[in-house]
């Protein structure tokens, strides 16, 4: 089974919100194929008209890298069709099985052409925001291998994005929350997230130039999840909320 292949059966049951079969069950991919298989589908949305915004950055808990058994982490495309304004209505029947999950993202100021350093990173960023992933693996049973999810854009499927902050607005070590309705959903700790966001920013700029993508101002970075994602169903508004970055929200229908 050719690549090419692969990336056009994930296209469309992301295209068409119907699950398929994990790859690994036909085909063993090693990950820098995987990698190959999700660019090509990421194409074909190109084609049909979407833009690239960004990337967005997975496995930013250790304890998931040793769970999945790999030593640094996984990073999928964003593009403009999967930005959702803060408040929009979400159609949950245009998903297989979706999350959400509560993250801190990055507004970047200026094209990254350079290395990016905990000590620099600040140069690079215009704003940050809380902000809501909505993740949906194109896999049946959401189950999947390492490099299954990443030839899958690494489930990537929506975000949505809070008011944008200073750059030195502190967003290490703060509380993060996910909400339906009126209901905590998710508790935790920006510092799940590599503990501390900013480590996720340099892994992004490392990975995006290490891969040929050039990241450039106005291109969003989500950083990772803080808590475990909830699935999202029909009638309920999902919020996320970071201390001293306000919260964002979407009602799903």
């Amino acid at each position: 089974m050719k690549i090419e292949v692969i990336a056009k059966r994930l296209d469309e049951a992301a295209l068409n919100a119907q699950a398929t079969t994990q790859i690994s069950q036909e085909k063993q991919l090693s990950l820098e194929e995987a990698y190959q298989v999700q660019k090509l589908s990421i194409d074909r949305r190109y084609d049909r008209g979407e833009k690239f915004v960004g990337i967005k950055m997975g496995f930013t808990s250790k304890a998931k890298m040793e769970q999945m058994g790999v030593h640094d982490m996984i990073w999928g495309r964003l593009t403009d069709k999967m930005h959702y304004a803060l408040g929009d209505k979400i159609t949950r029947s245009d998903f297989i099985h979706p999350r959400a999950e509560p993250e801190i993202a990055f507004l970047l100021a200026k094209d990254i052409n350079e290395e990016v350093t905990l000590a620099n990173a600040e140069d690079f960023v215009i704003g940050v925001a809380v902000a809501i992933e909505l993740i949906d693996s194109r896999y049946e049973n959401f189950k999947f291998s390492l490099e299954d999810v990443v030839a899958d854009n690494c489930s990537s499927a929506g975000f949505a994005l809070g008011e944008w902050k200073m750059p030195d607005t502190n967003i290490k070590d703060i509380l993060m929350s996910l909400v339906s309705d009126d209901e905590i959903v998710g508790k935790g700790n920006s510092n799940a997230i590599l503990g501390n966001p900013w480590e996720s920013l340099v892994a992004a700029a490392r990975l995006a130039q290490a891969n040929g993508v050039q990241l450039r101002a106005n291109d969003i970075v989500l950083a990772g999840a803080a808590t475990p994602a909830n699935y999202i169903k029909v009638g309920e508004t999902v919020s996320a909320h970071a201390e001293g970055l306000g919260s964002v929200y979407l009602d799903i229908i």
